[in-house]
C-alpha cells in the first residue's frame, strides 16, 4: 500500500472512532501528516478525473481527516502577522517565507494551515484562504476576496475584489466548489454550492452561482441547471452577466417583477480574452 493509501486509512479509522480520537496522541500524529500534504499540495479535497461525469473526483477522506482536526483541536490564542486570534489550535495561520514563491502584500491577509497555495500565486489584502483549499500557479485573490474550504481553484484564476468562493466540508462527499483554470471571477461575485467553472469562463461582476440557480445560455439556447446528480457546470470559456427574468403569473407579473437570472452572453475569444491580459500586470 502506498504511504497516501496507508494515510486515507488511518484517517478513515480516526474519523469513524468519533469522539474517542480526542483522546488518542494516534489521532494526531495522523492528522498533522494529512495537514502537510495538504500543504504541499499532494493531496487535495477534490481531484480532477477525466473518468468522472463532472471531470472531478471528491476525495471524501481528506474532508473527513479536515474534520478530524476540528475534533482534535482546542481552543487556543494564537498570533499571525498582525493579527491576534483565537481558534482550534490544529488550524493556525499558515506561514510563508520568499522560497515559496507567494507574494502575500501586507494588510490583514491570512491563509489557514492545511491550505495549498501554490508558487506565483498572489495574495491582495485582506484576503482569506481556508482550510483544504487549493490554489494553483498564478492565481491571484485579490482584496476581500474568500476561498472557502476544500474549494478549488485552478492556475492563472483571478478572483476579483470581494469576490466569494464558497466552502463545503459536510456533508463529506459534497462536491466543493472548482474553479478550473484562466477563470476570470468578477467583483462582488459569488460561487456556492459545489458549482463548476470550467476553464477559459468569464464571470462579469456580480454574477452569482448557486446549486438552485439556473443560467440561461442565449448562445446554444438552453437553460443550465445543476440535477440530483450534477451540480450546476458553466461551460468552457462561456461569458456570464447578471441579468434577469419576468415573473410571469400571479402577484409578481401584476407588479412587474423580475428575478435575478445569469446570462451566457457569448463564449471567450482572443478580444474577450485581451480584457483580462492586464491583470499580468499586477504580477
Amino acid at each position: 500500500m502506498s504511504i497516501l493509501g496507508s494515510l486515507q486509512v488511518e484517517i478513515q479509522k480516526h474519523f469513524a472512532a468519533g469522539a474517542a480520537a480526542a483522546n488518542d496522541p494516534a489521532a494526531m500524529e495522523v492528522f498533522l501528516e494529512l495537514r502537510a500534504v495538504l500543504e504541499r499540495g499532494e493531496v487535495r479535497a477534490a481531484s480532477p478525473d477525466p473518468a468522472s461525469t463532472t471531470g472531478w473526483r471528491v476525495n471524501a477522506w481528506v474532508k473527513q481527516g479536515l474534520l478530524l482536526g476540528f475534533r482534535l483541536g482546542a481552543l487556543k490564542e494564537m498570533a499571525g502577522p498582525g493579527l491576534r486570534f483565537v481558534d482550534k489550535h490544529t488550524y493556525p495561520v499558515r506561514h510563508f517565507d520568499v522560497s515559496d514563491g507567494v507574494r502575500i502584500v501586507p494588510g490583514g491577509s491570512a491563509v489557514r494551515s492545511g491550505a495549498y497555495v501554490a508558487r506565483g500565486v498572489v495574495c491582495m489584502p485582506p484576503m482569506y484562504i481556508n482550510a483544504g483549499a487549493y490554489v494553483d500557479e498564478g492565481a491571484m485573490i485579490d482584496s476581500h476576496a474568500l476561498v472557502g474550504s476544500c474549494a478549488q481553484i485552478g492556475k492563472r484564476v483571478h478572483l476579483s475584489a470581494a469576490a466569494q468562493i464558497g466552502g463545503v466540508l459536510e456533508p463529506v462527499n459534497a462536491s466543493p466548489v472548482v474553479i478550473e483554470d484562466d477563470v476570470m471571477v468578477g467583483g462582488n461575485s459569488g460561487v456556492y454550492e459545489g458549482a463548476i467553472v470550467r476553464k477559459g469562463a468569464v464571470l462579469a461582476a456580480g454574477t452569482i452561482l448557486t446549486r438552485g440557480t439556473p443560467v440561461f445560455d442565449l448562445v446554444a439556447g438552453q437553460v443550465l441547471r445543476a440535477t440530483a446528480e450534477l451540480p450546476l457546470i458553466i461551460p468552457e470559456n462561456a461569458v456570464v452577466v447578471p441579468g434577469s427574468r419576468a415573473v410571469s403569473k400571479g402577484k409578481g407579473a401584476e407588479w412587474g417583477l423580475s428575478l435575478y437570472a445569469p446570462v451566457i452572453v457569448k463564449y471567450r475569444d482572443e478580444k474577450t480574452g485581451l480584457s483580462t491580459a492586464l491583470e499580468e500586470l499586477l504580477r
